[in-house]
């Protein structure tokens, strides 16, 4: 079963709206077409944080093998990138199990 990625994510930022103005006292509907362009610009910049995260390790692996880095260094940015990687796994799992929940709701 293919999920649509922006159905999914306009209805993830649709509830996230709802919640924070919940929490803030706002009152009034979600415009799905901004919150829809809001989530997906966070999305591209988390991917974009996870490939920027890759390079660095990458960049410290090769300076250790040209002998100008250090074996804590490489192990460090490539935890720090496996972090990331997983993190970004979680977010997509919970948003699919979300639109998953959603589109099971009665109408």
């Amino acid at each position: 079963m293919a999920i649509p990625f922006n159905a999914a994510a306009s209805a993830y930022a649709s509830a996230a709206k709802l919640i924070n103005n919940s929490a803030t006292g706002i009152s009034g509907p979600a415009d799905p077409a901004t919150d829809g362009q809001d989530f997906a610009k966070l999305l591209g910049q988390a991917v974009q944080g996870v490939v920027d995260s890759g390079r660095v390790s990458d960049a410290a692996t090769t300076n250790m093998l040209n002998g100008k880095g250090d074996m804590v260094d490489v192990v460090t940015a490539l935890s720090q990138t496996e972090l990331a990687l997983d993190t970004m796994v979680s977010v997509r799992d919970r948003v699919i199990s979300a639109y998953e929940e959603i589109m099971r709701m009665p109408i």
